[in-house]
């Protein structure tokens, strides 16, 4: 499957938004993986053995803005390139650092929960079910692009 045409420009016109204040959604974004997932500090290097407030952390602050960047960005592409483009170094580096940390299947699941909240918050009252499927979708084709690298 493809992101649609009207996907494309629902992902497109949230990302607008989005991009208003990338520091604090992306951190918002780790957030939430944090909530609904506690134990998955331990991924973290940089949080591993930290009692610091994830929020105050620097570390964590450049990766969020780094991971949600590259989530929302390659969203963006997907319908002009057909997949998920990623330079392929960076694609195996993905696929290599989540085998390394432990990442199984049901991580992703939480990091897709946790992007479609933020991205509701985000947009407010522009939230919508065709939204919530066109992220969805992409993100789910970035996961699969990811866990094909750990199969490798």
């Amino acid at each position: 499957m493809g992101l649609s045409e009207e996907q494309e420009i629902l992902v497109k016109e949230s990302w607008e938004v989005l991009k208003l204040d990338i520091p604090h959604h992306s951190l918002r974004f780790f957030t939430l993986i944090l909530e609904i997932a506690p134990a998955a500090k331990n991924m973290f290097s940089f949080l591993r053995d930290s009692d610091e407030v994830p929020q105050n952390n620097p570390k964590l602050k450049a990766h969020a803005v780094k991971v949600f960047k590259m989530t929302c960005e390659s969203a963006i592409q997907l319908r002009e390139k057909g997949e998920v483009v990623i330079p392929d170094s960076s694609l195996k580096h993905l696929g290599s650092v989540h085998l390394k940390n432990g990442v199984i299947p049901p991580h992703f699941e939480v990091v897709k929960e946790a992007l479609l909240r933020t991205i509701k918050e985000a947009i407010g009252d522009k939230w919508n079910d065709e939204i919530g499927s066109a992220w969805g979708e992409a993100y789910d084709q970035l996961a699969a692009a990811i866990k094909n690298e750990m199969k490798q």
